[in-house]
């Protein structure tokens, strides 16, 4: 197994496994994106690649990594002793370049960003972060590592955004979520089933699962489980009508978690953090 550049159907980097052929495609220049992830013969993550093309769009599409907020915080201001800073939705680390390099066991690759200027004139605080992809068989575990390398606690959230691809929405369902979720749209509770009878309308939900989730495609007859590990265990389902994909996303905490506490992550200087989670590829 190794790493290989391919220069289409846009420029980015391959990784195979040769016994199952299953394959992931990672742009590291593009905030570490996850741009494909084939599995048991079937692409899952949804790219606009017309869009992809152009830098100065936001991604639709992929696996853009959240970090060191999920969601946004109010005016995208973030108030601390030494000032105010700009930390706008979903942080930057889907915005910058990261380093990128095989697994020792050659099981994957891992994605690496660093604090630099551009971070701290954001978010003052020294950090490292790498993300670990790796294929198993039918499915794909990710490991984030957050590093504290400075001399005060670390506050943070951490989410993964990744697109699948569905034949439809109307033939897409959600299994595993709680009665009660937390709309979004409205920042109100809601009922979870009334919610998702509105997917090809768009919804975009927060809930907190008592176990794995599912994204059953019933027209193509497979599903994805997403298997979450505390603290990273809180999901998002969104969907962006009417591009063919659902967004379903583990994040650590709900936004605003760095101003009001809840569920935030203070992690102390020279301390790891590992937050895991798995996708698995199911078939009906």
């Amino acid at each position: 197994m190794s790493l290989i550049f391919r220069p289409s159907p846009y420029p980015h980097w391959e990784f195979e496994d040769p016994a199952s052929g299953d394959q992931l495609r990672v742009v590291p220049e593009r905030g570490g994106l996850l741009t494909g992830w084939r599995c048991n013969g079937r692409e899952l993550v949804y790219l606009d690649q017309e869009r992809f093309a152009n830098p100065a769009l936001s991604v639709r599409g992929g696996m853009p990594v959240l970090f060191p907020i999920c969601g946004n915080l109010p005016g995208d201001r973030l108030p601390l002793p030494e000032g105010e800073f700009t930390l706008k939705q979903h942080g930057f680390a889907r915005d910058l370049p990261w380093a990128l390099e095989a697994l020792a066991d050659e099981s994957g690759v891992r994605l690496i960003l660093r604090d630099s200027a551009a971070t701290r004139s954001q978010y003052p605080f020294p950090f490292r972060l790498s993300l670990e992809l790796r294929l198993e068989p039918s499915a794909l575990a990710i490991t984030a590592v957050v590093e504290n390398s400075g001399d005060r606690p670390l506050p943070f959230a951490f989410g993964l955004h990744p697109y699948f691809a569905v034949s439809s929405l109307a033939a897409t369902a959600l299994e595993g979520l709680p009665e009660r979720c937390l709309n979004h749209l409205t920042m109100a509770a809601a009922d979870s089933t009334a919610q998702l009878a509105h997917l090809e309308q768009g919804v975009d939900l927060l809930a907190d699962p008592a176990g794995p989730v599912r994204l059953r495609d019933r027209t193509a007859g497979f599903a994805v489980e997403l298997q979450l590990t505390a603290p990273f265990d809180l999901a998002v389902v969104w969907t962006d009508p009417p591009r063919p994909m659902v967004c379903l996303e583990p994040w650590t905490a709900p936004r605003g978690a760095l101003l009001s506490g809840e569920r935030r992550l203070d992690l102390p200087p020279g301390e790891q953090q590992h937050l895991r989670c798995r996708y698995v590829l199911l078939r009906d």
